[in-house]
């Protein structure tokens, strides 16, 4: 889907995208052209900016996530949106896929997460481990379906891989997600977790905001929610 397509808002200070399965947030060592190179090419053109736009990361989805994400136009916008996600000032919500079987008792996830940064991989313990830190989600059930369960999830805090990881824990890993034990990969190398929605204080106008999308209708979110 073109870019321009998936511009959710847009204004003088931020710009909110939907982000597709698959889609790199930033530049890494595979050269793959990323979410962040497309935003700058296309604020480039539509302002005729003769040098490169200017555009300050905010917060990152994982690769295969797809969903709500903001970015600043201005290095103001950055600093103080940073301030506010740092400060957990802002309300994320997720959609996730499970197998259907995952007990209707939980209602929220704590942990202590440690970071394998050569793996990129994140795991939740119960007990308080060295270097690890503290994680907190809470989630519901939303609808089931023949083989899976919707779940809708608010992270507490923003650790590394922290859904997937504290899923996976509960023996509950998000469908297609190979990396945290689910036995399938979908074909788009996707996982069905999704940023539904986002809310937080525009950095500037200081106005509430709130921005929501579904899935998008392809893969294994078409056949469970509009088939």
């Amino acid at each position: 889907m073109d870019l321009i397509k998936r511009v959710i808002f847009e204004d003088n200070h931020i710009i909110i995208i939907n982000k597709i399965p698959g889609e790199l947030v930033q530049s890494d060592k595979t050269g793959d052209t990323s979410l962040s190179d497309s935003i700058k090419n296309y604020l480039k053109i539509k302002n005729n900016k003769p040098g490169s736009a200017y555009l300050g990361l905010v917060h990152r989805l994982d690769r295969p996530t797809s969903g709500v994400l903001v970015f600043a136009k201005t290095s103001k916008a950055l600093a103080r949106l940073n301030n506010q996600f740092k400060l957990r000032l802002t309300k994320k919500i997720y959609w996730a896929l499970v197998d259907k079987k995952i007990p209707k008792n939980y209602t929220s996830l704590s942990n202590w997460m440690t970071r394998n940064r050569k793996k990129n991989k994140s795991k939740a313990h119960i007990n308080k481990v060295p270097e690890s830190k503290f994680a907190q989600l809470n989630l519901k059930r939303i609808k089931e379906f023949k083989k899976y369960c919707l779940l809708e999830i608010e992270p507490l805090s923003g650790r590394h891989h922290q859904i997937r990881a504290q899923l996976s824990s509960i023996g509950f890993p998000i469908q297609g997600d190979i990396k945290y034990g689910s036995a399938r990969a979908n074909k788009d190398k996707s996982i069905s977790l999704h940023s539904k929605s986002l809310s937080f204080t525009h950095p500037v106008s200081k106005k509430k905001l709130f921005f929501e999308i579904l899935p998008m209708n392809t893969g294994i979110w078409k056949i469970v929610l509009y088939d």
